[in-house]
């Protein structure tokens, strides 16, 4: 019994230290994370192999918000949302406070999450069944309405820039008749743009051409070289954005095709919206960091509820878990917890584990990672230009993908030329395709009735939430012009 306890922490403790290595690449998503180490999981336990697995999960889910924060590159998908107020912060010499609050986010949200995957696996396994073609369209659509909110000081700039970001979502295979899209003859475009490249390229790239133009590189102030976690005033601040992203994260993560990237976004902007200090958000927001980060670990252990008890993967990440189950001779659904009890209840201890070791594996981390953004300028800027190169080449070893970030980080320098905002290219991107294949799903599953969207409960749910996002963000813009004016 101690062996198989000690084998599950040692398992948990080098997952979670791979997977925040993996996290932290810009370029090498959680589920690339993984697949890596499936291989070598073969001859292990089947207990500690699913528990290393899950274990690599949670901690590249944390692991994204390190070069966020510190380098303005998100090194996941659901990263992006933390980029906001995290390079803000670090911009503000708060970096330490600002991994600080990542870490304790993520923990907070990890236990919430494996509590739920625990207590509520069967119950809510049913949730995911409800949902149809037109419901998982009007998600897509809940998440695109946060687009008005996102867009500031310019909302017709904010839409455009959202608009581009779907037009994006289109190139590639036509997700019902199967036929090439604006790939232009390329067969490297056949299955579309990664999000993650666009991210890089927005983010990172456009962020380096902005400071290559700037005059006078000077020496950045030295920051203080440990996490700062934070206290008793900034607990009481963050527990509602927390609240608000545990809650989001268990919902996306139960739901297929939601993910860490869309409870990211909600979380955020949910945050928002109900924070005492708004005018915060965008300018290094404790909160702005609180809300996405809690969020997507929570999806980390959310995401198994339909894995574990339907078999059915809600992300890419489950997936090559599935894939782990399978390759052990594990079949996922409701005979697990009668046939292989053990690898269940081995899940859940290791998932706890996991979670312990984020906080002790990130904070021995951060000192040399908050270190390394003290360095000179040009050293730091030619060190990340090789690190997304690197990381972007290693996804499918292909330079046409290095070609496309560097092509986005051009578009993101024109973007912050014109004042536009990124975010809102960014969930197009990520809610296009999602939307789109939904959408046509539905039409073709109703001989084209669209009032299949408001027939469905769950659907017409969504699309009246959405509608209430928009008018409350178009009515809350006209009140600031006025104040302006």
């Amino acid at each position: 019994m101690f062996s198989a306890t000690l084998i599950t922490v040692v398992a948990a403790f080098a997952g979670v230290s791979w997977g925040i290595l993996g996290g932290a690449l810009p370029g090498i998503s959680p589920s690339i994370t993984m697949a890596l180490l499936l291989p070598l999981t073969y001859s292990m336990d089947p207990t500690a192999a699913i528990v290393m697995l899950a274990s690599t999960y949670v901690g590249a889910e944390y692991g994204g918000s390190i070069p966020a924060i510190l380098i303005r590159t998100p090194g996941t998908n659901a990263a992006a949302a933390t980029v906001i107020d995290g390079y803000a912060m670090k911009q503000q010499g708060r970096a330490g406070e600002a991994l600080g609050i990542s870490l304790y986010s993520g923990f907070v949200g990890g236990l919430f999450g494996l509590g739920v995957l625990v207590l509520l696996t069967e119950p809510l396994s049913t949730l995911a069944l409800a949902f149809t073609p037109p419901a998982y369209c009007a998600l897509g659509v809940l998440g695109l309405s946060v687009i008005a909110s996102l867009a500031r000081e310019s909302l017709v700039k904010g839409l455009m820039a959202g608009v581009i970001g779907l037009m994006i979502s289109t190139v590639g295979t036509d997700p019902v008749t199967g036929l090439s899209r604006f790939t232009f003859g390329s067969p490297d475009l056949l299955s579309g743009v990664p999000a993650i490249l666009v991210m890089v390229g927005l983010f990172a790239v456009g962020e380096l051409l902005v400071q290559s133009t700037e005059r006078g590189w000077v020496q950045p102030a030295p920051e203080r070289a440990r996490i700062r976690f934070p206290g008793p005033a900034l607990w009481r601040r963050i527990a509602l954005p927390q609240a608000i992203g545990s809650v989001i994260g268990t919902f996306e993560g139960l739901m297929p095709g939601g993910g860490g990237a869309v409870s990211s976004f909600l979380a955020y902007n949910e945050a928002r919206r109900w924070s005492r200090h708004k005018e915060e958000f965008g300018h290094g927001s404790p909160e702005g960091i609180a809300a996405p980060e809690a969020a997507n670990n929570t999806v980390a252990c959310t995401a198994l509820v339909p894995m574990l008890s339907l078999g059915i993967p809600s992300s890419n990440s489950a997936a090559v878990l599935l894939g782990g189950f399978l390759m052990h001779g594990l079949i996922p659904g409701p005979m697990l917890f009668v046939s292989h009890a053990e690898v269940v209840d081995g899940l859940y201890a290791g998932l706890l584990a996991a979670n312990i070791a984020m906080v002790i594996v990130g904070y021995v981390i951060m000192g040399p990672c908050i270190w390394l953004v003290s360095r000179p300028r040009p050293y730091l800027t030619a060190f990340i230009y090789a690190l997304v190169v690197s990381g972007v080449f290693a996804i499918e070893t292909s330079l046409f993908h290095v070609g496309l970030v560097l092509a986005f980080g051009v578009v993101g320098f024109g973007l912050r030329y014109v004042q536009a905002p990124l975010l809102p290219m960014v969930l197009g991107v990520v809610l296009g395709f999602m939307v789109e294949s939904n959408y046509r799903r539905a039409l073709v599953l109703s001989s084209g009735d669209h009032m299949t969207f408001l027939q469905d409960p769950v659907s017409a749910v969504f699309l009246a939430l959405a509608l209430l996002f928009v008018l409350g963000s178009v009515i809350g813009h006209a009140r600031t012009r006025r104040r302006q004016a």
